[in-house]
């Protein structure tokens, strides 16, 4: 009596994996052609050419990919359960003594099997993706091959605002590190007054610190102005790379524990870190949110689409995904506007979608 039930739910996650792969691939295939297409605007800026274009789309897929699953998994999940409804054997599946939670929980199974995978993707090849992506883009747009990820780049740590006019991430051996060229920084004091202004050639990030090299300083007293010239200087700041990305890349494309580190250097520097925290506790319930669409659509398998075909279970699911999308913007919009916690901004609609199911359940079984 316990193998059979195991038997079927194997086949039921068999059947939900395969629709829920085809619905991922299609978007997915969309979405690339889509973004190459918009590519062709940039084609013979400097080496840009379309084999970069179709490198530059191809870095980015993971990244795509895992934005795209939670709408293939509640496409996938109707698609698959439909095709069992029609052909019979959701009520065969059911004559044997499985129970409707039981056959929504081998769904559920099959999709956190995938939703963990996108997590973890979303974590290392989706961020690293973006990164090279442009990356690639920038060295080939530009006459050189230096990357202007931190081109006109600005960032405050404490007292102290920083400039820089370009810079590189560099590598040597085992070592890697960030190097900024021509960079000014500004201190003040508490009441405001510029207190002193240094310029640097060349300004290195180092294990504890910054390298200062070719440092020209400026200090301003209340009735005289002095200048200083060293070869180097340590500059002990908790500026890093993180910290200099978070003014550089888009708060989407950075990984949970990017986004942590960009949020607490913006409150330590008294900076709004509202976008962060946005996209910072999006990651956080993404795993739920595919779950609590994919259960809410699961009712619609016993009964309704039975008697429907291909394009009203697609047409569904559609709705399920954009409702549930639009639904969560608008509680985020209003965290934003009325500075209330992002975890509820994302949790309402969670439950709300929960709740759908269990009452789409039970009157299904009434």
């Amino acid at each position: 009596m316990k193998i059979g039930p195991r038997i079927h739910d194997l086949y039921v996650a068999r059947v939900v994996l395969a629709s829920v792969t085809l619905s991922w691939a299609v978007l997915l295939g969309l979405d690339v052609m889509l973004a190459l297409v918009g590519e062709l605007g940039d084609l013979g800026k400097g080496r840009y050419g379309f084999v970069q274009a179709l490198a530059h789309v191809g870095l980015t897929v993971p990244r795509r990919a895992h934005y795209l699953f939670p709408y293939a998994a509640v496409i996938g999940s109707l698609m698959g359960l439909g095709q069992l409804s029609a052909t019979s054997e959701l009520t065969a599946l059911r004559a044997i003594g499985l129970s409707r939670r039981r056959i929504s929980m081998a769904v559920a199974g099959a999709v956190a099997v995938l939703t963990l995978l996108m997590v973890i993707s979303g974590e290392t090849a989706g961020p690293n993706g973006q990164r090279r992506a442009d990356a690639l883009k920038s060295s080939a747009k530009s006459d050189n091959m230096i990357v202007a990820r931190y081109s006109g780049v600005w960032a405050r740590e404490g007292d102290t605002i920083l400039n820089a006019a370009g810079g590189q991430e560099r590598a040597e051996g085992g070592d890697s590190w960030i190097e900024l060229h021509d960079v000014w920084l500004y201190e003040f004091a508490d009441d405001g007054r510029l207190q002193s202004m240094a310029q640097a050639k060349v300004a290195e990030h180092r294990p504890g610190g910054w390298l200062l090299r070719d440092v020209t300083r400026t200090f301003f007293d209340a009735r005289s102005v002095s200048e200083t010239h060293v070869d180097e200087e340590r500059w002990e700041s908790r500026l890093d790379a993180t910290a200099l990305s978070a003014g550089t890349d888009r708060p989407r494309y950075l990984s949970a524990s990017d986004l942590r580190q960009a949020i607490d250097y913006r409150e330590r520097n008294d900076l709004d870190a509202g976008d962060f925290k946005e996209h910072y506790w999006g990651r956080w319930f993404y795993p739920f949110n595919v779950l609590a669409l994919c259960l809410a659509a699961i009712p619609f398998a016993f009964g309704m689409l039975r008697s429907g075909g291909t394009g009203r279970r697609l047409f569904i699911g559609i709705v399920f995904g954009l409702g549930f999308y639009l639904l969560q913007a608008q509680f985020v919009q209003l965290a934003k506007v009325l500075k209330f916690d992002f975890r509820i901004a994302y949790l309402l609609p969670t439950l709300i979608m929960v709740g759908v199911s269990v009452w789409l359940f039970r009157r299904r079984s009434g």
